[in-house]
C-alpha cells in the first residue's frame, strides 16, 4: 500500500487497538462509512500460526497414501453394487458408458479434490477458505460424512456377526430344519419359477428366460424362501412378516455387540491418526484381493461358472440407448470414488506439498474401476455355479446390494465343498473392505473438525473417542428388527440430492467464482506443471454438466422410496427430505453468516440498505476471494503467503483492502488499479 494508505492504516489500528481486533467498517457522522474494530480471540491469532498446537502430520510414505486412497475407493459397492449393475444395464457393453462417466466425471472430481487439500493441507471444512461465502459446503461434506458412517458401520457389524457364524463345520444357512425357519425350501428357485415347457418355451425362437411370465407355481399359496433367506431375515435380522419403517421393532443385542466391535476396531485404528491407519491399510487394502483372487481360482473351476460370465459379459448394445443405463453409470462411478463426502480433501491434505497428485488421480481411479470390474467375475462365475446346481437360470439368482452379500453368495457358498472355510474367507474380506472405507470416513469428520476448531486438535485422542462413541449409539436404530429400512431411508436421502448438489457447488466454486486459471497456477506450484486441457475442460463445462443431467434425471424420476417391495409412507419420506435439507441448509446459513460478518453491525446494515455505494464500501467481494489460510502448505511459502496477504488489494470500487490476523477490512483511500488476485491468475 503507498505512504498516505499505510498511515491512515496505522493510525486506525493504533486508535482502535488493533492488536487484538480488526478493524472493520463503522458508521460517522459525515455518512461515510469510518473504522470500527471488531473483537478476535488472542487464542485465534495464537492458532492461526500455529502455536501451541500438536503436529498435523503427513503420511510416512507415498504408498501408505496410496493404499489409503485405494481402500477408501474400493467398498462393498464394488463388491455387491456394480456387478449387478453391469449385468442388469447391458452385459460387456455397460463399460461404455462406465468408463466414460470414470473419465469425464468421477477422474476430474477425484483429482480436484486431492489437489485442493494438498495445496492448503487443510480439513474439508477450513478449506473452504478458498471462497468464505461457500464455507457451507464444507459443513455439508461433514455431515453426509456422518451419516454415511452411521450406517456404514452398521454393515461392518454385520460383516463381524457372519465371520462369527461360520466358525463351524456346518454353516447354520446351509439347509433348512432350525427353530427359525418358517416357510424354507431347500430349492426355493425352482418352485417359485416351476412352469410347464409351453410356459418357458413358448417357441423354437425362445432361449431366454428373461421377461417370461410364469403362471403355473408349485407352492404358489405360500411363500418360499431359501435356508440364506430366512437365516437374514429371521435369526440375524430378527425381523417378522410385519416389519416394516413404522414397525422397526426392538434392538438385536447380538447385532448391536458386533457393531460395538466393529467401532473399537475403528477407534484403535484411528486414534493415533494417518501414521498408524496409514500402515493398517497395508494389510486391509491388499488383503481383499488376494481373497478375491482365491475365490476366483475357485469360482471359475465350478461346473456353472461360464453359464453365470456368460450373462455378466454378453453385450447387449441395444441398451446404451437408455438414458437409466448412463444415469446408474453416473452414480455408481461418482459413490464408488468417493467425491464429495470430503474424505478424498483430507487424504490429500496428509500429502507432501509436492506430491504428484495428478498420477495419483488416474492410478487410484483406475484400480479401483478394474477392481470392480474383476470383482464380477468372482460374482457370477459363483452365481453361475448356484444356477446350474438349483437348475434355474442366472437371473433368477443374480441379486444386488447386502442382498448379494448376505443371502445369495452365501447361499452358494453353503453349497460348496469346505464351505465353512470359503464363507470365513469372504466374510472376512467383506470387513476389510468397508474398513479401510469407514477408517477414511471417520478421519475426515475428525480432520474436518480438527482443523477448523483449535479446541479439537489439543484433545484429538478424546475427541476421537467422543465421536465414535457418538457415532455408535446414533446407529442404535438400525440395529433394530427394521434396521435395513432405517438404512435404507438414511442412505437414499444421504447420498442421493444432498451428495450431488455438494460436488456441484464444489466444481462449480473452484472453477467459476475462484478461478480455473487461479487453481491452475496453484496446482502448478505444486507438482511443477500446469492441468492440461482435458481437466480444464472437465473442470470447467463438461463434469459440472453431467452433474446437471443427473440431478435434472433424478428429480423428473424420482417416485419415492421402497425397500423388498414395501413403499415408504409419506411421513417417513418426509423424514428423508427433512435430512436433506438439513445438510443442504449449511451452505445458505454459512452464507448469511459470512455476509454479516462483512456488515459488522447493526448501524452497517442501515448503510447497506440505504444505497449500493455503501456496498461498494463494505467490499462484499471479499466474501469470494480466497482467505488468510488458503496458502500453500510448504513451510517457506507459508511466511511469503503470510507476508503477501499483509499488503493491501484493491476491490472494484477503488478501496484499499488491507488483512489483519487473517480478516479484511476496507481503508477509505481509493489506490490502486489493479483488480483484486489478478496477479494470482
Amino acid at each position: 500500500m503507498d505512504g498516505k494508505a499505510a498511515e491512515q492504516f496505522d493510525s486506525v489500528a493504533a486508535s482502535h487497538g488493533s492488536d487484538n481486533g480488526v478493524v472493520n467498517a463503522g458508521h460517522a457522522e459525515n455518512g461515510e462509512l469510518a473504522a470500527a474494530t471488531t473483537p478476535v480471540p488472542d487464542q485465534d491469532a495464537i492458532d492461526s500460526d500455529g502455536a501451541n498446537l500438536p503436529e498435523r502430520g503427513t503420511w510416512s510414505g507415498k504408498i501408505d497414501f496410496i493404499l489409503s486412497a485405494v481402500g477408501y475407493a474400493v467398498g462393498f459397492g464394488n463388491i455387491w453394487r456394480f456387478p449387478y449393475l453391469c449385468y442388469a444395464n447391458g452385459g460387456g457393453a455397460f463399460l461404455i458408458p462406465y468408463f466414460f462417466m470414470m473419465i469425464f466425471a468421477g477422474m476430474p472430481l477425484f483429482y480436484l479434490e486431492l489437489a485442493i487439500g494438498q495445496y492448503a493441507a487443510l480439513g474439508p471444512i477450513t478449506i473452504w477458505d478458498i471462497c468464505p461465502l461457500f464455507k457451507g459446503l464444507g459443513y455439508a461434506m461433514v455431515g453426509i460424512s456422518t451419516l454415511v458412517s452411521v450406517y456404514y458401520n452398521v454393515i461392518l457389524g454385520l460383516s463381524i456377526f457372519y465371520l462369527f457364524s461360520s466358525f463351524t463345520t456346518e454353516l447354520p444357512w446351509s439347509k433348512c430344519g432350525h427353530w427359525w425357519n418358517k416357510h424354507c425350501s431347500e430349492n426355493p428357485y425352482a418352485e417359485r419359477t416351476h412352469c410347464n415347457e409351453s410356459d418357458i418355451f413358448p417357441d423354437e425362437n425362445t432361449t431366454s428366460f428373461e421377461n417370461i411370465t410364469c403362471t403355473n407355481f408349485t407352492n404358489a399359496s405360500s411363500r418360499v424362501m431359501s435356508a440364506a433367506e430366512e437365516y437374514w431375515e429371521y435369526y440375524a435380522l430378527g425381523a417378522t412378516d410385519e416389519t416394516n419403517i413404522e414397525n422397526v421393532g426392538g434392538v438385536r443385542w447380538h447385532l448391536t455387540l458386533c457393531h460395538l466391535l466393529a467401532w473399537t476396531i475403528v477407534f484403535l485404528c484411528i486414534v493415533q491418526g494417518v501414521k498408524t491407519s496409514g500402515k493398517i491399510v497395508y494389510f486391509t487394502a491388499t488383503f481383499p484381493y488376494v481373497v478375491l483372487f482365491i475365490l476366483f481360482i475357485r469360482g471359475v473351476s465350478l461346473p456353472g461358472a461360464g453359464e453365470g460370465l456368460k450373462y455378466y459379459l454378453t453385450p447387449r448394445f441395444d441398451r446404451m440407448g437408455d438414458i437409466n443405463v448412463w444415469n446408474d453409470a453416473a452414480i455408481q462411478i461418482l459413490f464408488s470414488l468417493g467425491p464429495g463426502f470430503g474424505s478424498l480433501i483430507m487424504l490429500g491434505s496428509y500429502n507432501k506439498f509436492n506430491n504428484k497428485c495428478n498420477r495419483d488421480a488416474v492410478a487410484v481411479t483406475l484400480i479401483n474401476c478394474l477392481t470392480s470390474f474383476f470383482a464380477g467375475f468372482v460374482i457370477f462365475s459363483v452365481l453361475g455355479f448356484m444356477s446350474h446346481t438349483r437348475q434355474v437360470p442366472v437371473d433368477r439368482v443374480a441379486a444386488k446390494g447386502p442382498g448379494l452379500a448376505f443371502v445369495v453368495y452365501p447361499e452358494a457358498l453353503a453349497m460348496m465343498p469346505g464351505a465353512p472355510f470359503w464363507s470365513i474367507c469372504f466374510f472376512f474380506m467383506l470387513l476389510t473392505l468397508g474398513l479401510d472405507s469407514q477408517f477414511v470416513g471417520v478421519e475426515c469428520i475428525i480432520t474436518g473438525l480438527m482443523d477448523e476448531f483449535a479446541v479439537v486438535a489439543r484433545w484429538k485422542k478424546t475427541f476421537t473417542a467422543i465421536v465414535c462413541v457418538v457415532l455408535f449409539l446414533s446407529g442404535i436404530p438400525c440395529m433394530t428388527q427394521g434396521g435395513m429400512f432405517v438404512i435404507e431411508l438414511i442412505d437414499k436421502f444421504t447420498t442421493s440430492f444432498p451428495l450431488l448438489f455438494v460436488t456441484l457447488f464444489e466444481a462449480v466454486v473452484i472453477n467459476w467464482i475462484y478461478g480455473f486459471r487461479r487453481f491452475a497456477s496453484d496446482v502448478k506450484t505444486m507438482i511443477g506443471c500446469r492441468p492440461n486441457y482435458y481437466w480444464l475442460l472437465c473442470w470447467v463445462f463438461i463434469t459440472p454438466l453431467i452433474l446437471v443431467l443427473i440431478l435434472t434425471f433424478k428429480c423428473v424420476e424420482y417416485s419415492g422410496i421402497e425397500y423388498k417391495k414395501y413403499k415408504y409412507p409419506p411421513w417417513a419420506e418426509g423424514v428423508g427430505w427433512i435430512l436433506s435439507a438439513v445438510l443442504l441448509a449449511f451452505i445458505p446459513l454459512w452464507m448469511v453468516i459470512n455476509l454479516c460478518r462483512c456488515i459488522g453491525s447493526w448501524s452497517n446494515l442501515w448503510w447497506v440498505i440505504r444505497g449500493p455505494a455503501s456496498i461498494k464500501i463494505l467490499n462484499l467481494r471479499s466474501l469470494v476471494e480466497p482467505g488468510a489460510k488458503w496458502k500453500p502448505a510448504m513451510e517457506q511459502t507459508k511466511r511469503a503467503a503470510t507476508k503477501d496477504a499483509e499488503e493491501s488489494l484493491e476491490n472494484d470500487a477503488g478501496y484499499a483492502v488491507a488483512y489483519h490476523e487473517g480478516q479484511c477490512f476496507v481503508i477509505d483511500s481509493p489506490i490502486y488499479s489493479n483488480p483484486v488476485g489478478e496477479s494470482h491468475i
